[in-house]
């Protein structure tokens, strides 16, 4: 009788997380179609949509990686640096060694990921620090070591990897016309690709997997949890192996953007990241999220920069203060919402 209120509880929890991604879903959609109605201008070009993607892959992939590792009630705030390390590391490879190799450099970016996925996992699952600790050393670590690689910004000039850069994936019938009357097609680049097939494999994870009902029920209640088999350690630790990797993987994604190495890379990417999990519908006590909300939780969060923007209000602070605006409502209507629906069931 216990395990089946326990296990009750787990799907009540994944119901949550459905209520909460809708919302994030219904939200982002009036937003996007209240700037195309009262802005017009480049809202109303669907390259606008996709320069949102180009520009936010990286982050869509860490925000994912963040979102598994809060579903569990941890955090990490090393993945911004990770992903500055992954860039400088690939781009001295790609351009200071004699005979490099794109497909090495992936490689390299997928080790660095899991290794500080790996660390931080074993110290806060099997040493129990806690995971704003283990990983706020994590993000000084990063940064230093990225000064460490290579002290300079440079642009890397290897042919494969500008080849690779430039690749753009045209999508048919999203292009327009300019003022010359030419048609201009709609692209997306390949990290929006790499960005989307991994949400995609996350939620199947989350949502069909042994594992990832397992995050949901660490996060939920660990005692529940243990008392329903789950191996908690391992889970917590498995968390952080894939927030580690999914930093390694947007690392590279970044790389691609910009083409280049500089610690000064993806400053603020793991705030970033943490705000648009809760804008995704990701709670910060755990048991609840979804990479689908975080999706549109990072699309959100750029399309009110954007809006910012357009309205000419171009300063740092605006932005800054429309992002906490955003946040606090969000976490406003997580609140009610989950609030209104305990007292239901409660009847």
């Amino acid at each position: 009788m216990n395990q089946t209120k326990m296990k009750g509880g787990i799907f009540n929890r994944i119901s949550d997380t459905n209520l909460l991604m809708t919302i994030t879903i219904v939200i982002f959609l009036a937003m996007y179609i209240g700037a195309i109605v009262f802005q017009g201008s480049g809202f109303t070009k669907p390259q606008m949509f996709f320069n949102i993607l180009n520009a936010n892959a990286a982050l869509i992939i860490t925000a994912c990686g963040m979102s598994i590792v809060m579903i569990t009630g941890g955090i990490d705030i090393s993945v911004g640096g990770v992903v500055a390390l992954v860039c400088m590391c690939c781009a001295v490879y790609l351009d200071k060694t004699s005979s490099p190799n794109i497909y090495v450099s992936m490689l390299i970016a997928l080790g660095i990921g899991l290794g500080f996925g790996i660390v931080q996992g074993f110290l806060v699952a099997y040493v129990d620090i806690q995971p704003f600790i283990v990983t706020l050393a994590g993000m000084f670590f990063a940064r230093g070591m990225t000064t460490i690689v290579n002290t300079a910004p440079f642009n890397v000039a290897n042919k494969s990897f500008v080849a690779l850069k430039s690749k753009r994936i045209n999508v048919p019938g999203m292009g327009s016309y300019n003022k010359k009357g030419l048609y201009i097609p709609a692209y997306v680049e390949i990290g929006v690709l790499v960005a989307l097939a991994i949400v995609v494999i996350l939620f199947l994870v989350l949502r069909y997997t042994k594992l990832g009902r397992s995050f949901y029920a660490v996060g939920g209640n660990q005692q529940s949890a243990l008392m329903l088999g789950v191996n908690v350690r391992r889970t917590k630790f498995l968390s952080h192996v894939i927030c580690g990797l999914m930093a390694g993987i947007g690392g590279y994604v970044y790389f691609l953007h910009v083409g280049s190495g500089a610690a000064s890379h993806a400053s603020g990417m793991e705030m970033n990241a943490i705000a648009s999990s809760i804008i995704g519908g990701t709670m910060l006590s755990g048991g609840v999220g979804n990479v689908v909300g975080t999706l549109f939780g990072v699309l959100s969060l750029s399309t009110i920069q954007n809006i910012v923007s357009s309205a000419g209000l171009d300063q740092a602070w605006w932005t800054g203060i429309t992002i906490a605006a955003m946040l606090c409502i969000f976490l406003l209507i997580q609140s009610i919402v989950i609030r209104q629906k305990k007292r239901a069931l409660k009847r």
